[in-house]
């Protein structure tokens, strides 16, 4: 393989991790906001490409900018979902047996798979791309410009949640919730409006990603399952509840996926990323980077 084919695999690699990271940081921001695994996640992703593929007519043709236009609509969008999706799939089932949370966001997650094929139909539908135009070419290089942007906003966005979790009132009050909610409401913090606001930021992220996806990747209403899968994947390996771990391992699957897949098959390339999984559960079940203690969202 010539080092100009190697860097369009790293690039294409790159910009699907990206997409992934997004999957994967909204699924632990859950998670450790409630210390429930939201099954929906991968639903919401579709959602949030379809959200795009309905919202896209509003922008129209003419602009270069399609996506990257709809983007914080989108993501706006999905962010109310989120709220609602506390309120509706959560909250009510809180205090009951964890299998209850389990159980109440996959009925959340089918009723959306449904709903979208109600609205959409079956068939795989390609979403907006963020920015049209013809690929760059550097030498025998070509780099098309959605996966410059696809990678450009990914990374503004997980900076973006890196700092408001780290540097704002809001998210240290979002943290605190996750660590001890009964102690955070003794200082005046309001555990259901942080959580309520953990759901928002999830799913806004999982929206982003079904708007990234969407063009290069197509979507279709029983895509959820496989986002979901990828999540997890990602989680494991960089680490349950790490935020960061979850960026590296989602970065890590896209290039793993992408490479294994240019030098096999699709096919091959996801049956040996299933079983790097079960690896890393008996080897090393901790992930890459271990869990900080009490160190949550």
């Amino acid at each position: 393989m010539s080092t100009i084919a190697l860097t369009q695999i790293l690039l294409n690699g790159l910009a699907l991790g990206a997409a992934y990271a997004l999957i994967a940081l909204g699924f632990v921001i859950v998670l450790n906001a409630v210390g429930a695994v939201n099954f929906a996640q991968g639903e919401l992703v579709m959602a949030g490409g379809f959200a795009a593929i309905a919202l896209a007519p509003l922008i129209g043709e003419a602009t270069a900018l399609p996506g990257l236009l709809l983007l914080p609509l989108v993501m706006g969008l999905m962010g109310l979902v989120g709220a609602g999706f506390a309120w509706i799939a959560y909250f009510p089932v809180r205090k009951r047996h964890q299998v209850a949370v389990f159980v109440s966001t996959i009925a959340a997650g089918l009723v959306l798979q449904h709903l979208a094929n109600a609205l959409f139909g079956a068939a795989p539908r390609a979403g907006p791309p963020l920015i049209a135009g013809a690929p760059m070419t550097i030498g025998s290089l070509s780099i098309s410009l959605q996966q410059l942007a696809v990678m450009a906003c990914a990374a503004a966005l997980i900076s973006g949640t890196g700092l408001f979790l780290g540097r704002t009132q809001t998210g240290r009050h979002m943290r605190a919730v996750a660590q001890d909610s009964e102690m955070a409401a003794a200082i005046g913090i309001h555990p259901k409006r942080m959580i309520t606001l953990s759901f928002a930021l999830a799913i806004a992220l999982a929206g982003a990603a079904g708007l990234l996806l969407s063009n290069q990747f197509f979507v279709s209403p029983n895509d959820g399952g496989l986002f979901m899968l990828k999540a997890y994947i990602a989680v494991t390996i960089g680490g349950w509840g790490r935020l960061d771990g979850a960026v590296i391992g989602a970065m890590l699957i896209g290039i793993f996926e992408t490479l294994v897949a240019a030098l096999t098959s699709y096919l091959v390339a996801e049956a040996l990323l299933y079983a790097l999984l079960l690896v890393m559960l008996v080897f090393r079940p901790s992930g890459l980077l271990p869990e900080r203690a009490r160190a949550r969202v």
